[in-house]
């Protein structure tokens, strides 16, 4: 499975702090204006100068590099910088114009306690699940607890408090276990979604062969209405058994979901909606439902059918158009 950004820091760290290897962690806990990464983007670098992940894209990181490497700041406990405090400063760092980033760098030596924090954290990722980091910025005291939601990055500058949770931000069900659903859920998993496939049939879900989803034996209304239980959820019904996808799609217009979706053709969603009307889904519910579902790409194999979806579902999420 191809990990997110962020993962591939906190394994990182995970590696060096195995080998023995101290290192530093970087967390964007601010941006000002225009900037290039979000906050809570992760960075790591150890004492040879080798780094995973990103803070700006730009000179940020060799500025921030330098002055690790060479014990200026962050040598005994986490320090705060910022950058892009002038015009002058944002044009010599490569940030856009207006923009400032707010960092907070913490160093991580290979003791047992900190290893265990982290291998925890990893632990906790390769199962699709969150964990919420906890660290008191004046000494540096961390602790973990297990979250079912994410939630935002806190940063409190004068109480010296950071959490942030670490896992998929945004969950997907996907109705259904043919070849299409397999590549809609290893593509939504790549791009940080965590994933439940809801079947009727337990051979169906037993065989399913995307690693790291939940699969679910159950309803799929009741598995809909249980657990998209927010504004992040999305989801397809992909199963081609209107009985199914029907189903769900009636268990979907009770939730919050940011995003509906199945599958078929012009035709078959035509007369989907004419079985949802006949069931009492109003007009107004039905304006929610993305049928045919995914951007006209003119795609015919499960991957492209797959990859129009996922297209259709982040352009949804940004609200872009």
């Amino acid at each position: 499975m191809v990990q997110a950004v962020d993962q591939e820091v906190l394994t990182q760290v995970c590696h060096w702090l195995r080998q023995g290897q101290s290192c530093w962690l970087a967390t964007v806990v601010a941006t000002y204006g225009s900037s290039p990464r979000p906050i809570g983007s992760l960075f790591t670098c150890n004492k040879d100068a080798l780094v995973v992940g990103s803070l700006s894209g730009g000179c940020v990181e060799e500025d921030l590099v330098d002055k690790l490497v060479n014990g200026e700041v962050a040598f005994d406990k986490p320090y705060f910088m910022r950058y892009g405090k002038t015009e002058e400063e944002a044009t010599k760092f490569g940030l856009p114009c207006g923009g400032q980033l707010d960092i907070v760098v913490e160093p991580l030596n290979a003791q047992n306690h900190t290893k265990d924090i982290y291998s925890q954290i990893n632990s906790v990722l390769n199962q699709r699940r969150s964990v919420r980091r906890t660290v008191r910025l004046d000494t540096g005291d961390t602790s973990l607890v297990e979250t079912a939601t994410y939630s935002p990055l806190v940063y409190e500058a004068e109480s010296n408090l950071l959490e942030q949770t670490y896992g998929p931000r945004r969950q997907l069900f996907v109705i259904g276990t043919n070849m299409v659903a397999q590549y809609v859920a290893e593509f939504a998993q790549k791009l940080d979604f965590r994933v439940t496939v809801i079947d009727t049939d337990q051979t169906n879900i037993d065989s399913f062969p995307v690693p790291g989803v939940e699969r679910v034996c159950d309803l799929p209304d009741e598995v809909v209405q249980r657990q998209a239980n927010d504004q992040s959820s999305a989801i397809v019904a992909l199963s081609h058994d209107p009985r199914l996808d029907d189903m769900a799609l009636i268990g979907a217009f009770e939730t919050p979901a940011f995003y509906i979706g199945a599958m078929g053709s012009q035709r078959t969603s035509a007369s989907r909606r004419d079985r949802l009307r006949d069931l009492g889904v109003s007009e107004q519910e039905l304006a929610r439902l993305h049928a045919p579902i995914g951007f006209n790409i003119g795609s015919k194999t499960p991957p492209e059918i797959a990859i129009s979806i996922m297209a259709e579902i982040t352009q949804t999420q940004y609200n872009k158009t």
